[in-house]
Order: C-alpha cells, then structure tokens, then sequence
C-alpha cells in the first residue's frame, strides 16, 4: 500500500460562480407631483420589479434595456448610456435552480407610453411615488439604486 503525504493532496474547490449579468431599466417621468417611478410584476411571482433581461447580441447594454422596457412595460424615452447603479439577486430557474445575477441599471426618461405592447398580458404595471416604489420593491439593492437614483436626480435639479 503507497502512503500518501498530505502535502501532495490537493483539495479542488469548485469554481465560485460567476453572477450572470442582466440589463434593466428605471423608467422614470416627471408628474404633477413630482418624480415618479414605473414598476412591473414579475410573470411567476408577482413581485414588483423594474424591466429587466438578458444581453443581447448586437445591442449595447444601455440599448438592451431600453428594449427589456419596450417589451416588458410598453416604454420608450431617453436611456442612459451609464448604469446609475447595480445590484445582485438570485433567478429561480422554473427548474428550482438559483442563478447569481447582477443586474446593471440604466435610467430611462421615459417619452411615450403604448397603449399595446409584447408582455402587456403578462404583468401589471404601476408608476408610483418614491415612496410608493421602496415599499413595493421587495429587493434590497433596487430599492438601495432607485433611493439613489432619486436623491441625485433632486440635487441635480
């Protein structure tokens, strides 16, 4: 029987996951009351969310954003070129499966609403108040990006 050294005994962790990397945008409008914000239900779940996806090949993240929006919320507007922010969250898979995600978000000034839209069926829809958002919005690091999304589109004005 060969001995083996515990020097020569390698212990092999698995690699840590990657998060995989997700696009979303904040659609945002000026209303009579001031700043507000449009959220929308996930399709499983129901929970409040801003309209996110995957990449997209030929699109740049900011422009793949803007579609997520298109698509999952009916808008359209001005979207910004720089994330305003980032924040990590698990995907349940339909499978079970927990994916690690980070999710860039990109502001988007939001012009024209459509009456008809892709995911219209889908999902609900609500603009909301900044206080109406944070206490619909169940992630922590949305709420912590639209918190300071907020706060600095205030300062700047």
């Amino acid at each position: 029987m060969r001995s083996v050294r515990s020097s020569s005994i390698r212990s092999v962790a698995a690699p840590a996951k990657r998060p995989a990397v997700q696009y979303a945008a904040l659609p945002y409008r000026e209303g009579a009351n001031g700043l507000e914000l449009l959220l929308i239900t996930t399709r499983r779940t129901r929970r409040w969310i801003v309209p996110k996806g995957w990449p997209m090949d030929g699109h740049t993240p900011h422009d793949a954003a803007a579609r997520e929006a298109l698509e999952e919320a009916g808008v359209c507007g001005q979207i910004g070129e720089t994330a305003i922010g980032s924040y990590r969250y698990f995907k349940e898979r339909k499978s079970g499966e927990l994916v690690p995600c980070k999710v860039e978000v990109f502001a988007l000034k939001v012009t024209q609403q459509r009456k008809s839209w892709a995911e219209k069926d889908a999902r609900d829809l609500r603009w909301c108040s900044l206080a109406e958002a944070l206490a619909c919005v169940g992630e922590p690091g949305l709420r912590q990006v639209i918190n300071r999304f907020a706060t600095a589109l205030a300062r700047a004005k």
